[in-house]
């Protein structure tokens, strides 16, 4: 019994760790640009729009077309910082375990 109690103790411990990792990922931000900077996207680690900049110069030539495009690929470039930041501290965790989305 005695090696199942320690299991059962190292995976507790490993999943209070988790919940403190996933904890620090949603409250952290996350940013993204595009266009050299002129869209700036900041996402949550819980993937939650905090904040979107848009410099004055992206609105001068009144192309909405282009503003959308910089909006998306800002909105990308910060979910895969988000995306990043998730694999490089909860990777080390979850390899092995096989468990999807990790």
């Amino acid at each position: 019994m005695g090696k199942l109690d320690q299991l059962m103790k190292q995976a507790q411990q490993m999943q209070a760790q988790m919940a403190a990792i996933q904890k620090e990922l949603a409250e952290s931000s996350f940013s993204g640009q595009a266009g050299g900077g002129l869209v700036t996207v900041t996402l949550k680690g819980s993937m939650e729009l905090e904040e979107v900049k848009i410099a004055p110069q992206a609105l001068e030539g009144g192309d909405a077309e282009m503003l959308e495009d910089l909006l998306m690929a800002a909105f990308r470039a910060a979910q895969d910082a988000v995306r990043k930041a998730s694999e490089e501290k909860l990777g080390p965790m979850t390899r092995g375990l096989g468990l999807p989305g990790f």
